[in-house]
């Protein structure tokens, strides 16, 4: 089986999130995608993240009725911060059926170099690419391994979502139902 992995924080998780996973598993030659939920990312600031459990519980409520789009925990078992070459190991030891693919925003493509074992990445999986506002290429854009996609192109983000929630404003249609509820159940991002 193809799988799709799509690393993030989902911080919290959002209709971007969902359109960009629900494309990939819809229009492109993977079978499923996998919501990698990464309990620290050495790129960003852990201070900013709230408990991973919630982050996962949010993502689960998110695809609870998409077939092809799975919520993982992988990382949650592996030495933080995640580094996406290690989960990708550990992953096709576990799962040596499945032909695993990564999923990243043009915006990740470009600082791509500075990821651990990059280079072990572009030989051994393919990368599919969906558009970022403002990050339009790459050095790595004719490599063999990426394939850019058509994706439709989301403004949207966490950070706007968690600033808006602290302003005291309307998410409601930025995130799913279940998972807004879950955030105002628990008081998040407050």
């Amino acid at each position: 089986m193809k799988i799709g992995l799509f690393f993030g924080s989902f911080n919290p998780i959002h209709a971007g999130h969902l359109i960009i996973a629900s494309y990939l598993a819809h229009y492109t030659g993977l079978d499923k995608v996998w919501l990698v939920v990464s309990p620290h990312n050495p790129l960003k600031d852990r201070n900013a993240l709230i408990n991973m459990y919630d982050r996962l519980e949010m993502a689960r409520l998110a695809t609870d009725q998409a077939a092809d789009i799975v919520v993982s925990d992988a990382e949650f078992r592996l030495p933080q911060p995640s580094y996406t070459i290690d989960t990708l190991t550990h992953l096709q030891e576990r799962y040596p059926a499945h032909q695993f693919s990564l999923i990243m925003g043009s915006d990740n493509l470009a600082s791509f170099k500075k990821w651990k074992n990059y280079e072990l990445i572009l030989r051994d999986y393919r990368i599919y690419v969906y558009p970022r506002p403002g990050y339009e290429g790459s050095d790595l854009s004719g490599h063999p391994s990426i394939t850019f996609t058509d994706t439709p192109l989301m403004e949207i983000s966490s950070t706007f979502i968690r600033k808006s929630i602290k302003e005291g404003k309307n998410v409601q249609f930025f995130v799913p139902d279940a998972v807004l509820s879950f955030i105002e159940s628990k008081s998040l991002y407050r």
